[in-house]
């Protein structure tokens, strides 16, 4: 090809997604998604959708689902913003938001769509390391930059900071936005969601993905102050103007109108990590306590990669990051009760057997 051509090619090191293997015997744990089935309420309407709306384009405000985010959360409807998925929320997130020319900032072990996102946009961006036991550190945070984004509780590690310091990080950063990406918040208790109404520089981030089990339809949301949603929605529409379909939106707002069984979904979920902490734990298993529904662990004794190698072999398949700090750390996400039981048989037989 053309080498001037090329040259006027926008280069970036792209998102590696978990794998999405299709067998018919395999356990799959290694994209967080949610082991249980939507709601009842969203398989209703799914089959009652009529195909004929597909013809129409969708409202480009998705306002049923904004309405439906709103009452859901106690804000009001000019305080939400949806898009398809959490990451296309983030994404226009830092398109508008980060456009200082200073250094973003955000952890150096984090979800890793962030220095991506950060390099297609031409974002200067800086990755203070997390201390040993994979938290930030605030005197990371208080310095001059240009916006700050804390997933909490982080992705990979599963660790929640507390209200406390996502207070003293917001306080020290008034002239910013500070964006708290809360993907797995529905498995650790309290959202900062409350900090809205006190800051104005704070964006919620939220997703149906995991604790709604709707990682296959997409749809993600942001709370905030009106003028940053306003702001959000400008930016959107300036090169989208239907991001959410007509079927997402109506599945959207099913989902969230079944509250006791996501209350019921998620509690499994909780009860079946807490049972896997102490099964990891008896089989020589370390981490710091996950709030979310993975748990990020090392072995004492048996290397990461071929706890990974050999797991695969038998089709139970959990992540594996080969980046410095964490090659030796796996992700695995919460099943089912009997995945779980399969997955720890299946460990604790390779662990057994290793003779490294």
């Amino acid at each position: 090809m053309n080498q001037k051509l090329k040259a006027n090619f926008r280069k970036v090191e792209p998102y590696v997604p978990g794998e999405q293997p299709n067998l018919p015997d395999m356990i799959k744990l290694n994209t967080n998604e949610n082991p249980y089935p939507p709601s009842p309420m969203v398989e209703e309407v799914l089959r009652q959708f009529a195909p004929d709306m597909l013809r129409l384009y969708p409202d480009p405000a998705s306002g049923m689902l904004v309405d439906a985010i709103a009452e859901r959360y106690g804000v009001g409807n000019n305080q939400v913003y949806t898009g398809v998925g959490s990451d296309d929320v983030l994404a226009i997130a830092f398109l508008t938001f980060f456009n200082s020319g200073k250094p973003i900032l955000f952890p150096d072990i984090t979800y890793s769509f962030y220095d991506v996102w950060a390099e297609l946009f031409q974002i200067p961006y800086e990755r203070p390391l997390l201390d040993e036991n994979f938290n930030l550190r605030l005197e990371d945070y208080t310095g001059p930059n240009g916006g700050v984004v804390i997933a909490n509780p982080n992705a990979p590690t599963g660790v929640k900071q507390d209200m406390d310091f996502l207070r003293q990080v917001i306080e020290a950063n008034p002239d910013v936005v500070v964006i708290i990406d809360e993907a797995y918040v529905d498995f650790s208790g309290a959202s900062a969601l409350p900090l809205i109404k006190e800051y104005d520089n704070v964006v919620i981030v939220q997703t149906f993905s995991k604790s709604r089990s709707m990682a296959g339809m997409r749809i993600g949301y942001a709370m905030a102050q009106p003028e940053l949603i306003k702001a959000m929605n400008d930016v959107r529409y300036s090169f989208n103007s239907y991001p959410m379909t007509r079927l997402s939106v109506a599945l959207g707002v099913a989902a969230l109108q079944d509250e006791d069984y996501f209350q019921e979904t998620s509690a499994k979920i909780i009860e079946t990590r807490e049972k896997t902490k102490r099964e990891l734990h008896r089989l020589g298993f370390t981490f710091e306590d996950s709030m979310t529904n993975f748990i990020f662990a090392t072995h004492n004794r048996v290397p990461a990669q071929v706890i990974f190698d050999q797991l695969r072999e038998k089709h139970i398949f959990v992540r594996h990051f080969d980046a410095p700090r964490i090659e030796n750390y796996l992700r695995i996400s919460i099943g089912t009760n009997e995945e779980m039981k399969q997955f720890l048989e299946a460990v604790e037989e390779i662990v057994g057997a290793y003779q490294g």
